[in-house]
């Protein structure tokens, strides 16, 4: 098949556009480290954090500013952002982040980078948090002991117990039948859920880096870990395996 020179170079130019519209549309999910080096390769990096103020206020990363995804004027106030600069979003544990992607996305923002596993993750790797000083410190909350979740785990029974986030959409699925499941197999299991965002040191001592999290102790040790999602007819499965 042969093609005229006008021909070759509107395809050409066909090409061309499609690939830059991908270039220019970047969105990349990084891990915490990653994602921290970018920021520091990047002068004056827009870093947005898309929680609630609350969750803000109880420490994020340096210089982001809060603007939470699920308010009414999200895009309103993202519109202030420059577009043709990067943009690194970041929530709890991805899932908000993730969403706040495609929506800078769909609004013309050319580069965005998302922390795939959030602030967790970032606790996790040991990277620094800040509150500002002008930020009202929340109220304190008392957080669970190492020692005190070892006496958690120590039961003759089984012990599952759920890491989770009340802003985390798989955990607040997960809940509703976890409680099933510790009346169904009282005589087998019991099911311990640990708030990971009020229990920070916990959660990164424990190498939690991701939500939701289960992890299942049988006489004091752990016998299975297990990351995001899992049904309940699935996990009845795995808890009978013990």
């Amino acid at each position: 098949m042969r093609f005229s020179m006008n021909k070759l170079g509107f395809i050409a130019a066909l090409c061309l556009a499609v690939l830059s519209c991908s270039v220019l549309n970047a969105q990349t999910s990084l891990d915490a480290i990653p994602f921290a080096e970018k920021i520091n390769q990047t002068p004056n990096a827009q870093i947005v954090d898309v929680r609630t103020i609350g969750e803000f206020s109880q420490g994020h990363i340096s210089n982001a500013q809060n603007i939470d995804v699920r308010s009414s004027d999200f895009q309103q106030n993202v519109a202030k952002l420059d577009k043709n600069k990067a943009v690194f979003v970041y929530c709890l544990s991805g899932g908000r982040s993730a969403s706040a992607m495609n929506i800078l996305s769909s609004m013309g923002f050319k580069e965005i980078y998302n922390l795939s596993k959030g602030i967790i993750s970032w606790r996790a790797a040991n990277l620094p948090e800040t509150i500002e000083a002008s930020t009202p410190k929340p109220t304190a909350v008392k957080e669970i002991t190492l020692q005190q979740y070892q006496a958690l785990i120590h039961s003759d029974k089984l012990v599952l117990v759920d890491f989770y986030a009340d802003w985390c959409a798989p955990c607040q699925k997960m809940k509703p039948f976890l409680v099933e499941i510790s009346k169904e197999m009282k005589d087998k299991v019991v099911i311990v859920r640990i708030d990971a965002d009020t229990n920070k040191t916990l959660a990164k001592s424990l190498k939690v880096d991701a939500l939701p999290v289960l992890k299942l102790y049988k006489a004091n040790k752990l016998v299975w870990s297990y990351k995001e999602f899992i049904s309940k007819v699935d996990l009845i499965k795995r808890l009978r395996i013990y």
